[in-house]
């Protein structure tokens, strides 16, 4: 083999001492090779400078080699939300380990439809991931209408013939709640994500099941959308009532109202209490840092693109668990100072 030629896949089955077969197997990341086997492939490849002719892959097979995300969000918010890289990271980590690509879509929420329908008809993806689940989600439907293999983050409330990443929030809120009642905390409000979407919904129902479990009267529940500007607002109307403490459904949220907080002259933690979602990397640098819940959408990203890959390798996926979100303490809630 001259420099200015190209190594091919023969070359690296020649320098591994395997066949083809076995180095396709290897390369594709499917089962059957040993590990020890497996290495000294991915070694010879590098050696000799091998890179995947994507066409010639999916010509082959008949497959696209990539996976599709379809996002119905306005982009300013998914630039804004931290949750979005880190997923996107999780899953590009894994897909990049095993020759695919990821194709990413950002839609107006009445192009949604249209966008997956587009993707199985050029065939363009060999299945997608289902973010930002809808009660009463139609798009399960559509993807088994499509036969577009997918992979949802948390389980649907719907039948659903796909996998998904067992994301709770439900132990997460309530944690919250538990730490601000056993911080002596009465009147709980809570900000709360959009309604249509299920972990929305999931979040708020949580907070109003922990609030009862504690034995307390319902705080007031004002819904927003995720977005900073939205928590901003629903702070200033939360903050009409009166409450010692608030659970927000999100971190941005969370931030957003400790600026409302100031600029209203309450001071927190003395005299309200505020809880956030996703321990974002700003959580520890506001002032006061946040106390908030961890979560984990990098690894979430990473266990959703193995599930999608072995779907669409024809094996039976179970639902992926992942670990339960763990309360972070800092410095925005604390006991409340007795009135002078």
């Amino acid at each position: 083999m001259t420099r200015s030629e190209r190594p091919t896949i023969v070359d690296v089955a020649r320098a591994a001492g395997v066949s083809k077969g076995t180095v396709s197997f290897a390369l594709n990341g499917r089962p059957g090779v040993a590990e020890e086997t497996r290495q000294r492939i991915l070694d010879a490849a590098r050696d000799l400078g091998w890179t995947p002719s994507h066409q010639a892959r999916a010509l082959s097979v008949s497959r696209a080699f990539a996976v599709g995300l379809v996002l119905a969000r306005e982009p300013e918010l998914l630039g804004a939300d931290p949750f979005f890289p880190a997923f996107i990271a999780g899953v590009e980590r894994t897909l990049s380990d095993r020759g695919q690509a990821l194709v990413l879509q950002v839609v107006p929420e009445a192009q949604e439809e249209a966008g997956y329908r587009r993707l199985a008809a050029d065939g363009r993806v060999d299945g997608v991931f289902l973010l930002d689940l809808r009660v009463a989600d139609p798009r399960i439907a559509l993807l088994a209408e499509l036969g577009l293999p997918a992979v949802s983050i948390a389980r649907p409330e719907v039948p659903s013939p796909f996998p998904a990443v067992l994301v709770d929030d439900r132990p997460g809120i309530a944690a919250a709640v538990g730490h601000l009642v056993e911080l002596g905390h009465t009147t709980i409000a809570h900000v709360a994500g959009p309604s249509h979407f299920l972990h929305g919904r999931v979040r708020r129902q949580a907070f109003e099941q922990a609030v009862k479990d504690a034995g307390l009267r319902p705080g007031p529940v004002v819904e927003a959308d995720f977005s900073a500007a939205g928590g901003a607002r629903a702070t200033r109307e939360v903050l009409v009532h009166k409450p010692t403490a608030i659970v927000y459904a999100n971190d941005l949220m969370a931030i957003a109202g400790l600026s409302v907080a100031s600029e209203l002259g309450v001071v927190v933690p003395a005299q309200l209490s505020i809880t956030g979602f996703d321990n974002t990397d700003l959580a520890a640098y506001v002032s006061p840092p946040l106390t908030t819940v961890r979560t984990d959408p990098y690894l979430w990203g990473r266990a959703a693109a193995d599930a999608l890959l072995a779907s669409i390798e024809g094996g039976t996926v179970d639902d992926v668990p992942v670990p339960a979100a763990q309360l972070v303490v800092r410095a925005s809630t604390s006991p409340m100072l007795p009135a002078v």
